[in-house]
């Protein structure tokens, strides 16, 4: 599944436009990416969680000439499983779609008068 493919998800399941599920779903990764920026964690939930690692520097080899390099240390994002996620793919879990809000219910209709004879 690719992003254009998520987003008319959303908006299928959500009962958006493809324009509003579009904007939900950009604000929802730019938040996540702010978090991660900060040096921060976000965590979803039973989905999983959002969080930065860090790569110790270190001494790495050029495969076609041989020569070795040094690597510098970095930051990496991370993603780790949630259970419910976790249960989802091994298949213990049906994935769980949002829900639809039901229709609203009509007023009772008053019984009518009975006629007399």
């Amino acid at each position: 599944m690719n992003k254009a493919e998520l987003i008319e998800a959303i908006a299928n399941n959500a009962g958006l436009s493809k324009s509003q599920a579009d904007t939900a779903l950009n604000a929802c990764i730019n938040a996540i990416k702010g978090e991660l920026g900060k040096g921060g964690s976000v965590a979803l939930i039973g989905f999983g969680s959002f969080s930065v690692g860090k790569r110790a520097a270190r001494t790495g080899r050029n495969p076609f000439t041989g020569a070795t390099l040094k690597i510098a240390a970095r930051k990496v994002a991370k993603f780790s499983a949630g259970s419910d996620l976790k249960a989802v793919v091994n298949g213990e879990k049906k994935a769980g779609g949002a829900k639809k809000a039901a229709p609203k219910k009509a007023a009772p209709k008053k019984a009518a008068a009975k006629k007399k004879k």
